[in-house]
């Protein structure tokens, strides 16, 4: 798994649910975000949902996909933190653990 994948990976398990929350936490670009997240879908690290055209609309903007880490992605971490000491330190709030 890529560094920028991993990071992906840890903003959505801290709870940065949608892609635009997740460029903002890891300063990624969409052009890194999206592909990440489809690459870590297809793994089954991650699943996802869209939301009601019905919520999107009553805040007057487009419909997000909501992602959530799978058991099979928060092993995964699990291992690339220990491979990427920065990210558990960027992403995860002081005194919280995963």
């Amino acid at each position: 798994m890529t560094y920028a994948s991993s990071l992906v990976l840890q903003a959505v398990a801290s709870g940065h649910p949608y892609g635009f929350d997740v460029m903002d936490v890891t300063g990624l670009p969409s052009g890194t975000v999206y592909p990440a997240l489809r690459k870590l879908e297809r793994s089954g690290f991650v699943r996802s949902r869209w939301e009601s055209e019905r919520a999107a609309r009553k805040e007057q903007r487009p419909v997000r996909r909501y992602y959530e880490v799978t058991g099979a992605g928060v092993e995964v971490l699990s291992e690339v933190t220990k491979r990427f000491r920065l990210i558990s330190k960027a992403l995860v709030p002081e005194g919280s653990e995963l």
